[in-house]
């Protein structure tokens, strides 16, 4: 099934946890995303590299110091601390329910008051082969918006709505700080209202 023009983006993020309400409660102290992000119980196995990074983009460094700290405070572990790059500045973390998120920002200094305010939600899957997986979801409705070969893709989405990019499954582990072996379930699904699929690294969608 299609997604049309106007369904091509991700509504809802759900993640499959042991203990939903206690990754309600990590997530709301952590990061307060609202309604993005939702939590279902499973008890599916899963081990290692899930094969995804949820990212948080902000505007400034502070701010990544900011969700940094609360997560880590709730309960999260560091993968990669905070620190600046040729990129920016920016820092990978765990969270309890083993989700992976990276907080980063492409400036290197602040610009004014800290804040915690996000500016992009992105779901970055690593992929077993970028060019395909980038046609599959054009195939799909989506609009490219950014594409470096067959290391990179961003596809378009509203500021209302969660965005999707590809980095290769490999390169998506080392960018985590983490090994890329992995098995059992992805634990996660992606909403939006274009029906129910799987794509070709196995990452389901549903609709929201």
């Amino acid at each position: 099934m299609n997604i049309t023009a106007d369904q091509n983006t991700i509504d809802a993020v759900t993640l499959e946890v042991t203990d939903p309400a206690a990754a309600a409660a990590f997530y709301h102290a952590a990061f307060g995303l609202g309604d993005k992000l939702r939590f279902r119980a499973t008890d599916s196995p899963t081990s290692g590299f899930r094969g995804y990074i949820l990212s948080l983009v902000v505007s400034q460094p502070s701010t990544v110091d900011s969700l940094i700290g609360t997560a880590l405070d709730a309960g999260a572990t560091t993968l990669k601390p905070a620190k600046k790059s040729f990129w920016g500045y920016g820092g990978v973390i765990q969270a309890p329910d083993g989700a992976i998120w990276k907080i980063a920002t492409s400036a290197k200094k602040d610009t004014g008051p800290a804040t915690r305010e996000i500016d992009d939600f992105v779901v970055l899957l690593g992929v077993g082969n970028v060019k395909a997986t980038k046609q599959f979801y054009i195939d799909h409705g989506l609009t490219v918006a950014k594409s470096f070969g067959s290391k990179y893709v961003e596809f378009a989405a509203p500021s209302s709505a969660v965005k999707l990019a590809l980095y290769g499954h490999r390169a998506a582990a080392k960018d985590a700080g983490v090994a890329p072996e992995g098995s059992g379930s992805h634990r996660i699904v992606l909403g939006g209202r274009g029906g129910s699929f799987t794509d070709l690294d196995g990452f389901a969608w549903e609709t929201v």
